[in-house]
């Protein structure tokens, strides 16, 4: 990560428990249909900018860099709300997500290999 102070409301950071490489996994949903798009990875710097600007800013792990939703592939994420969970160490975004939210281009990064469906088999009811 960058080593630039953060801006993020110093109440809010101290009560952040991040990973020990600074982040802070950050769940985007769609905010009308509850529907799951996808995960990414916040530090300090990029929730404040998410908080302030009204865009999701992500850390990419990979190229150690910050990237907003949308810039390079047109597909938007418009934030709604953002709220802390009860163990505060992850985030959730409610979002307008405008296109495709993953970046192999399917509207959710979760609906491609799905390895459990309705919950489950009737061998697994059996067992019950």
């Amino acid at each position: 990560m960058t080593s630039t102070p953060s801006r993020l409301d110093p109440e809010i950071a101290a009560r952040i428990k991040r990973s020990a490489d600074g982040l802070l996994p950050a769940i985007a949903q769609q905010y009308d249909t509850g529907e799951v798009l996808m995960l990414g990875w916040m530090d300090d710097e990029a929730l404040h900018r998410t908080l302030t600007t009204g865009r999701c800013t992500y850390w990419s792990r990979s190229r150690r860099e910050y990237w907003v939703k949308g810039d390079t592939s047109g597909h938007f994420q418009w934030v709604k709300s953002v709220a802390l969970d009860c163990d505060a160490d992850t985030v959730l975004v409610k979002v307008d997500q405008v296109g495709a939210a993953c970046h192999t281009g399917a509207r959710t990064c979760f609906d491609e290999d799905v390895l459990l469906k309705d919950g489950g088999s009737d061998a697994a009811a059996a067992d019950q």
